[in-house]
């Protein structure tokens, strides 16, 4: 389904109704809206310094996965995207362009470096667009609404999963995402849709879709990108997806192996005009040594022909914030997840006959590092609940992380050889908020820093949050309760939330009585539930995922009180491959049309409507705040605004919930064992076997309608538990206080 680029056209079983016969019995609470969206906060901690301005400048974003509105009740990351949005057309300065060219032009008189989504000031995305917030999820396809909202940014590069930013004189570059691969629909509305807005700007190197038409599989995007700066420097690039395998079978990825090897992309290494940078871009992490990076081959591929042209990649899937060094002229770049981090990077030295503008712009602070790692910084993660927990792997470089051996372009000592280019970098980090866009929006202040661009996205934001409901309120959350940053069975720890949760909410009506052990995977927790209004927006949040709950009856108590521990001590349940049904979203019973004659599958779930909380504005201070502190192989200095540091434990595989115990406190004879679709097969009746009984999957039943799954046991809970404050919801501080 196309969307206008105006006011969209939702095609979607969750939207809400102008016009709901019969009496409503639900209460309404209106509040008073305000820029950025009604629900944010506004940070309080400026950034450190202002940013160093070189020969070519990139923004970056990477796994938004959603996240337009910004992190409502989280004051690090408050900004929506129209605070972001790049002002295309116009002379307008402020909100809709954060880091405005015309802007930086007028204050500065000068020609400065250039942007880079690939040059002067690039923009650059490296995918996943959806899957893990309800402006994103809460339609059929995944996308239709936040598409449309994602397009008001002229990326000049975009990858499946991946995307770099630029102002007016910039180019853009854009490559997609596994997300944008699972499912059938949702690849199509990528193909037929998101690639044609952005044109030769969407670069897709080794992912292709079955046309329809001609029945013969098509690059979803370009191939490739050969372009000339505004500033005249000359760039190839390239959008490699990871060797993904879980894609709909109407695409198909190319294995960089493979795409190494095509004489087309051989060709391009070797294009018959001149290169002065090659410019990777794709959904795939930046630092070698991650299970799944590809970008080792597709370096040294590239390496071994132009051993002194400089490589430029950006990166993504892990989630995390990182920079490494492959040699003295090549460095990659990865910009967090769900628009918590923009990332920027500046270059100068690229050697060029064409390049026309300044390696070191006047008025401004200018990169001085060379690529040389630091290689005493400490080994850590990132210090907060946005770890690298989507692989399990460190943010940070270790003393013997190294780079793919190059062919000639560097002598492993981290100095330039003799005849290749001197290249100096810098690399930051910025919170995604209002304030931080404000102070690097060169003579903004927050006050003029809106324009009519950035209003309108803004304006449509919140419209289609109202119109997808998605600030239908359950309940007030009393505290942040987070994924990793505290131990497991600590208070303020999810998951044991969760067992009381499942125990309270996870019920047969018809077996209701009989003693019930309820087991999850934790993996079906995507996200922390943090201290506020939680609504159907943090429902899609905190779990999006839509496992079904099946059951065993009868099982003896002996038998099935061993099963958690069987899988605690078993193999990490990875998320599935996931399912058209995971990115199709149903409303929870009652969303559609908040009308009181609508039966309910579950009373519990009746919601309420739509109360929006007015943000809290707070004094800017200069004492940290929890949330990221970096390492990467240029040490700890990345981070645009100072943090204290955010724990990271370790959790367990899978966790338990118990219903109707004996009150006497003994042990029930027998259980039913209640578990979720995801890991029946695979997991539960393997370990059943493994205790001598002899269940298969044949006695596996529905516990209750698959309507009810892992996407509607918190709100559930919420209608039952968090009743106090609403529907004026306290907000505390966020994760890590």
């Amino acid at each position: 389904m196309k969307i206008a680029r105006g006011l969209p056209v939702f095609a979607t079983a969750a939207l809400a109704c102008d016009n709901c016969y019969g009496p409503r019995d639900d209460a309404i609470h209106v509040r008073n809206v305000r820029r950025m969206q009604p629900e944010s906060q506004s940070a309080t901690i400026k950034p450190r310094a202002p940013l160093e301005w070189g020969q070519l400048n990139f923004l970056h974003t990477t796994d938004t996965h959603g996240w337009l509105e910004g992190h409502l009740i989280e004051q690090n990351y408050g900004a929506d995207w129209g605070d972001f949005a790049y002002e295309a057309s116009g002379p307008y300065i402020g909100s809709g362009s954060a880091f405005d060219r015309h802007r930086y032009l007028s204050v500065h008189n000068s020609i400065p470096g250039e942007w880079a989504c690939v040059g002067g000031l690039s923009l650059g995305m490296s995918g996943d667009l959806h899957d893990g917030a309800g402006l994103s999820d809460a339609t059929d396809p995944n996308g239709l609404v936040s598409n449309a909202v994602f397009e008001n940014v002229q990326y000049d590069l975009l990858s499946i999963g991946a995307m770099i930013s630029p102002p007016n004189h910039a180019e853009i570059l854009i490559q997609l995402g596994n997300h944008e691969l699972y499912v059938t629909d949702i690849a199509y509305e990528t193909f037929n849709g998101f690639s044609k807005v952005y044109g030769e700007r969407y670069v897709t190197s080794n992912v292709q879709i079955l046309n329809p038409t001609t029945s013969a599989f098509d690059y979803i995007g370009n191939k490739y990108r050969y372009f000339t700066t505004h500033y005249g420097l000359r760039i190839m690039a390239f959008g490699v997806l990871f060797d993904f395998t879980g894609n709909t079978n109407v695409s198909k990825v190319i294995k960089t192996a493979d795409l190494v090897k095509e004489s087309w992309f051989l060709e391009a290494i070797n294009y018959e005009k001149p290169i002065d940078l090659f410019v990777v871009i794709g959904h795939n992490p930046v630092r070698t040594s991650a299970k799944t990076s590809t970008f080792g081959l597709l370096y040294t591929t590239i390496r071994g022909l132009r051993p002194d042209v400089p490589i430029q990649t950006f990166g993504g899937h892990t989630h995390i914030r990182d920079f490494t060094i492959y040699d003295e002229i090549s460095t990659g770049l990865e910009s967090g997840r769900y628009c918590e981090t923009l990332g920027f990077l500046s270059v100068s030295g690229i050697k060029s006959s064409s390049f026309h503008g300044k390696m070191k712009p006047r008025g401004v602070p200018n990169p001085t590092r060379k690529a040389i790692k630091v290689l005493s910084a400490p080994s850590v993660t990132n210090g907060t609940n946005q770890s690298s927990v989507a692989t399990g792997t460190s943010s940070s470089p270790s003393a013997t992380d190294k780079a793919p051996t190059p062919s000639s372009a560097t002598n492993g000592t981290g100095s330039s050889n003799s005849t290749g280019p001197e290249l100096v970098y810098s690399r930051r980090y910025l919170d995604w908020n209002r304030l931080t866009f404000a102070y690097h929006a060169v003579g903004s202040q927050d006050r003029t820093f809106d324009n009519y661009r950035g209003v309108k996205v803004t304006h449509q934001i919140t419209e289609a949050r109202k119109t997808l409901n998605l600030t239908t309120l359950y309940g007030c959350a009393p505290k942040t309760y987070c994924q990793y940053c505290k131990p497991f069975g600590a208070d303020g720890n999810i998951f044991g939330l969760l067992e009381t949760a499942l125990g309270q909410t996870v019920i047969n009506p018809e077996r209701a009585s009989i003693p019930r052990l309820i087991i999850i995977n934790t993996g079906s927790i995507r996200f922390d539930l943090v201290e506020g209004p939680f609504t159907l927006d943090d429902s899609f949040i905190v779990s999006p995922f839509k496992d079904a709950f099946q059951y065993i009856a009868d099982v003896p108590f002996e038998i099935a009180s061993k099963v958690l521990g069987i899988l605690n001590a078993g193999p990490n349940q990875k998320k599935r491959d996931l399912s058209t049904q995971d990115f199709s979203f149903a409303p929870i019973a009652g969303d559609a049309c908040i009308d009181g004659t609508i039966p309910h599958e579950h009373d519990a779930l009746k919601p309420r409507s739509i109360p929006l909380t007015r943000g809290l504005h707070r004094r800017q201070t200069t004492a940290s705040t929890p949330g990221y502190t970096t390492t990467d192989d240029f040490g700890t200095d990345g981070d645009d605004t100072p943090h204290s540091m955010i724990p990271n434990y370790p959790q367990p595989n899978d966790i338990q919930g118990k219903g109707a115990f004996p009150a006497d406190g003994s042990d029930p004879k027998t259980v039913d064992l209640i578990f979720l679709d995801f890991i029946a097969e695979g997991y539960v009746i393997p370990a059943l076997q493994s205790l001598g009984a002899k269940y298969t999957v044949k006695d596996v039943k529905e516990y209750l309608p698959v309507t009810f799954t892992t996407n509607s046991y918190l709100p559930a809970y919420a209608k039952l538990a968090w009743q106090k404050g609403v529907p004026n919801c306290p907000v505390g501080t966020g994760v890590g206080s």
